[in-house]
């Protein structure tokens, strides 16, 4: 049986009305079509927490093949700036694997990304919160004005990145360096560009697979960092791994590890920001950081949404699905269910269902890292709060958010810190 869609609401995946309240669009997909074909992406958009939990269950149905390839066709002039550099199509890794190679790949990244070694890191991404805060210190000192999205959120997670995967010093880019390339990768394969913004962003993304090609390369790489763990790996017919897998792997993990970890401080901070006495409530007891991180995931998740493809024709939702159609996991939707979540569009720091949401996935292809997300969350915002307990936004208005598919986060924060003086220092033009 097919499910009836013609009442199904109208979605641009790509709108800044859509990117930066999404919710009205995604309870209404829910209630009059739970599987929706949206023709512009060719994607099926899946929204109920239960058929995404069905599919995130049977990797073997619906695998993540497809997620990592461009949302839309990338024009020829980015096509050949990215096949100069070498670079054609990631082979699969991490996040686009189904394959027998996946576990192998996997458990090394586990291994380096435990929650022992999570814990064992905590003095580190204290340390450098503590030293981003400071630079934050100085220009709000300085300018009385400081944007947020672009100072600790970005920075913080490049930083820890480039610790956790233990990459040696002299062989490491520059933090914004690094920040801007990942941030190219997003927005030209999973954005909506013309071909001069197309150009610039594959001349990005080619620099940085160029970087990655030199980090799979290193010799007497330390056993403890990413690629002397890949370096010790073996497949499962016992061969090594490959170096185009090592960059592929890299890849994966700097992206994951700094655009949804930025993304994830950027939501929570702004949420905690934009109404009057849930900043201050924070500072007072910083401890409610780690719940407001868990209520971020849950209902403002950094990955918003990922891709999969059915392996055979199936049913879901009461949607006859082809072999080969492809779908797109709506985990903000699934965060925001009331089927699943009570008051759903409520932030509740304190909400007795913890971790039970979808922000990280669920099943054999859950996010590897979800242990030091969590845990640069609840530091950071803590630090913020407890550093800048008069921390407040300078515009009154919506900030911009991303305009991609699969990733949001508001893309400007402006603050300033200390008591309003009126009307005029709480709205300024």
């Amino acid at each position: 049986m097919t499910t009836d869609t013609t009442a199904a609401p109208t979605v641009d995946l790509f709108a800044q009305d859509f990117a930066a309240d999404p919710f009205p669009v995604l309870a209404d997909l829910r209630r009059t079509a739970p599987v929706h074909y949206d023709p512009a992406t060719r994607l099926w958009l899946v929204s109920r927490d239960k058929d995404i939990r069905k599919v995130l269950l049977d990797p073997a149905t619906y695998r993540n093949d497809n997620a990592l390839g461009a949302v839309l066709p990338l024009r020829l002039p980015a096509l050949r700036i990215l096949d100069r550099a070498g670079f054609k199509t990631l082979p699969p890794a991490l996040f686009n694997n189904s394959d027998a190679t996946h576990p192998a790949l996997r458990g090394a990244v586990l291994r380096l990304l435990s929650a022992q070694r999570v814990r064992d890191a905590l003095p580190m991404i204290e340390k450098i919160t503590r030293e981003e805060l400071d630079r934050m210190a100085a220009e709000l000192e300085t300018t009385g004005r400081y944007d947020l999205a672009r100072g600790p959120a970005r920075a913080i997670p490049v930083r820890v990145m480039l610790e956790m995967l233990g990459i040696p010093r002299a062989e490491r880019a520059d933090v914004t360096t690094v920040a801007d390339w990942t941030d190219a990768f997003i927005t030209l394969f999973w954005g909506r560009t013309d071909k001069d913004r197309q150009r610039e962003l594959a001349h990005q993304v080619a620099d940085f697979h160029t970087w990655l090609c030199g980090l799979a390369a290193l010799r007497d790489a330390p056993a403890d960092s990413l690629p002397g763990a890949l370096a010790r790996a073996r497949m499962p017919d016992g061969s090594p791994v490959s170096p185009e897998v090592v960059v592929a792997v890299c890849s994966n993990l700097m992206i994951a590890g700094h655009v949804t970890t930025s993304q994830l401080l950027r939501t929570a901070a702004y949420r905690a920001l934009e109404s009057d006495g849930r900043w201050q409530a924070l500072a007072r007891d910083p401890d409610r950081a780690e719940g407001w991180i868990e209520e971020t995931l849950r209902r403002e998740p950094s990955l918003t949404a990922w891709r999969r493809v059915t392996s055979r024709a199936t049913t879901l939702g009461g949607v006859d699905l082809p072999r080969g159609a492809q779908l797109l996991l709506l985990l903000t939707s699934a965060g925001t269910d009331p089927e699943a979540h009570e008051e759903p569009e409520r932030i509740c720091p304190v909400r007795g269902a913890g971790r039970g949401h979808l922000g990280f996935g669920l099943g054999r292809h859950r996010c590897p890292g979800a242990e030091l997300a969590r845990a640069e969350g609840r530091v950071v915002l803590a630090a913020l709060a407890t550093r800048f307990p008069q921390l407040r936004l300078l515009a009154p208005r919506r900030p911009p958010f991303l305009e991609l598919v699969s990733f949001r986060a508001p893309t400007r924060l402006d603050v300033t810190h200390g008591p309003r003086a009126g009307r005029e220092a709480a709205h300024p033009a």
